[in-house]
């Protein structure tokens, strides 16, 4: 994916279609729910990181050990619930996103809490953000990369090991595509929000809507894309069985996700691979280009 085939026309149309769809999401977020995230933090990440797929990802391997006084930028911060944890957790940081309703819902957050260092909003397209060089930790993406194409990916990353420390580390949480079986089956299930793809005409108007592109998801793209930036690669299954709970009921679903985690931590890795639902992306030690 050479950054000389990057067409600023075509990122232009992706980067405002994906701000008009988050501005109209973000437009209404409830900043007491994060408050009450954030003032019960022990428990909201006790349940948080053991049973909802996203945080179980992201916070794997006690991440959250790790925070204390790191200077941490998070792209694609959305509603900052993330963000709010982090900076809760004593991190110093930073949030990226093309909403300015993004924004807004930081200096709520400002204002209600007591964070050790206020959280900072870097405004609009990461692209034109002009931050220090070997500034941050970590960068953080809590499934954001995949809203980007391939192309666009590149760009990012280029950026990234500018702004990152010689040791930082990057940290991905992200969808994983790498059984075309699964994946075509995922498709054909209806779920709230989303028509199968049997139902054509409801499935191509929703497709139209849809802020992600067609790219690459699979974990051999994100290896790939690793080892050309960085210095060193690890990439986690998540959520093998898990995928599979949105058929339980309500009523046992939350303790049978908790389980799930559990058991396919025996599962080979090379099958975890192959039916995992998302995966933890993690480069460390970014190739410095002079």
């Amino acid at each position: 994916y050479s950054s000389k085939t990057f067409k600023m026309e075509n990122y232009s149309i992706n980067t405002q279609k994906n701000k008009n769809h988050y501005d109209q999401v973000y437009s209404d977020v409830d900043i007491n729910a994060i408050l009450k995230k954030i003032n019960n933090l022990d428990d909201f990440l006790s349940d948080a990181t053991r049973t909802d797929t996203s945080w179980v990802g992201l916070y794997h391997g006690n991440f959250k050990s790790k925070l204390k006084g790191k200077r941490i930028l998070e792209l694609g911060c959305g509603d900052c619930t993330n963000l709010a944890i982090m900076a809760a957790l004593g991190a110093e940081v930073y949030g990226n996103d093309i909403s300015q309703k993004s924004g807004l819902i930081i200096e709520k957050l400002n204002a209600n809490f007591k964070f050790q260092y206020p959280i900072q909003f870097v405004e609009g397209d990461f692209l034109e953000s002009n931050l220090n060089e070997n500034q941050f930790d970590f960068v953080i993406g809590k499934a954001f990369i995949h809203h980007l194409t391939n192309i666009q990916e590149i760009k990012f990353t280029e950026l990234i090991v500018k702004y990152l420390k010689p040791d930082g580390v990057v940290r991905y949480f992200e969808p994983a595509v790498n059984s075309k079986i699964l994946d075509e089956l995922r498709w054909l299930t209806p779920v709230p929000g989303r028509p199968s793809k049997l139902q054509k005409r409801k499935f191509e108007k929703w497709k139209k809507n849809d802020p992600h592109p067609i790219r690459d998801n699979s974990s051999g793209h994100y290896r790939s894309v690793g080892y050309k930036f960085f210095k060193e690669v690890k990439i986690v299954p998540i959520g093998t069985i898990e995928r599979f709970c949105k058929f339980i009921p309500s009523k046992w679903n939350r303790p049978i996700r908790r389980l799930s985690y559990k058991i396919e931590k025996f599962i080979p890795y090379s099958i975890n691979l192959y039916l995992t639902r998302s995966h933890l992306i993690e480069y460390k030690y970014p190739k410095k280009v002079h």
